[in-house]
């Protein structure tokens, strides 16, 4: 799928999944357990990503999936031998259904203690936001702003404040040691336009967040890109090469950069058509 068509695919599940069940359905799809590189490993389902994040001292779950992905990350998570109790920590990339939809649960299960970003906790804590199908609510146990970072077992991921998707998205990184070489992992939220750009009262400020967060994006160091949605990042594709064997194919300097000159040429794009669509003043 291209990355113009992934963006559509967004577009229509956050709009319409609620009536849609053949939608949500194929995204919530279960796809094999495997690990990535390091200590991190693909946990989530074939629309939407989850992370797992294994330490010593216990792990770190990254996005929850839609609400009825709780119970296929759990069994993703046995798979690979570990047990949802080992979980710790619950982190998030932002405050939409098909992200936040399982973290109720998967919290309830595990009993980990759930870190999120101070301005999407209104919406992750009452489950409801303008526009969007509802998800259950999740209680925060701590808030976080930019720059702040969550450290277990000898792992640390700092958080990037990214706004535009939701006015609290979460962009994390992390350095993760393979075969003796330690890379810059990054797990991007989302810069997709999936919201009025023009005239958004819930949201005034949304077009001077996404300028800031494409400005951020630019200065962050990423070896490995990963992100919320696995068609970001051609997760698939590289599956099946991490399995074909030769060099890790999630290993790529590049291709972040060139992931987020296209994301905001859609933006612009976007944005335009909202201006030019913008009736006059009377």
């Amino acid at each position: 799928m291209s990355r113009g068509a992934l963006i559509l695919a967004i577009f229509g599940v956050l709009l319409f999944a609620q009536k849609n069940s053949s939608t949500r359905a194929a995204w919530n799809r279960p796809m094999p357990p495997f690990r990535i590189i390091g200590n991190i490993y693909y946990v989530g389902v074939a629309g939407v990503s989850s992370f797992l994040i294994v330490t010593p001292k216990g792990d770190i779950l990254l996005d929850g999936g839609l609400p009825e992905s709780a119970p296929l990350i759990e069994k993703s998570i046995a798979q690979l031998g570990f047990h949802v109790r080992d979980v710790k920590i619950l982190l998030n990339s932002h405050a939409h259904f098909d992200h936040d939809g399982g973290l109720a649960e998967l919290k309830r299960a595990s009993g980990a203690t759930f870190i999120a970003s101070r301005a999407d906790t209104p919406v992750l804590t009452s489950g409801r936001q303008p526009g969007f199908p509802n998800s259950p609510p999740v209680h925060v146990d701590r808030e976080i702003d930019d720059g702040a970072t969550v450290e277990l077992g000898g792992t640390v991921l700092t958080a990037h404040l990214t706004p535009g998707h939701t006015k609290g998205c979460t962009t994390w990184t992390m350095p993760v040691t393979d075969a003796g070489r330690t890379y810059h992992a990054l797990f991007y939220c989302s810069t997709s336009v999936v919201d009025r750009l023009i005239g958004n009262t819930w949201y005034p400020q949304i077009v001077s967040d996404y300028e800031a967060t494409f400005r951020k994006l630019r200065t962050l160091q990423c070896d490995v890109f990963l992100g919320s949605h696995g068609g970001f990042f051609h997760l698939e594709e590289k599956r099946e090469k991490l399995a074909a064997g030769g060099p890790n194919p999630f290993v790529d300097p590049n291709e972040f950069r060139a992931f987020v000159d296209d994301s905001e040429r859609d933006f612009r794009a976007a944005l335009a058509r909202e201006q030019k669509n913008k009736p006059p003043r009377s």
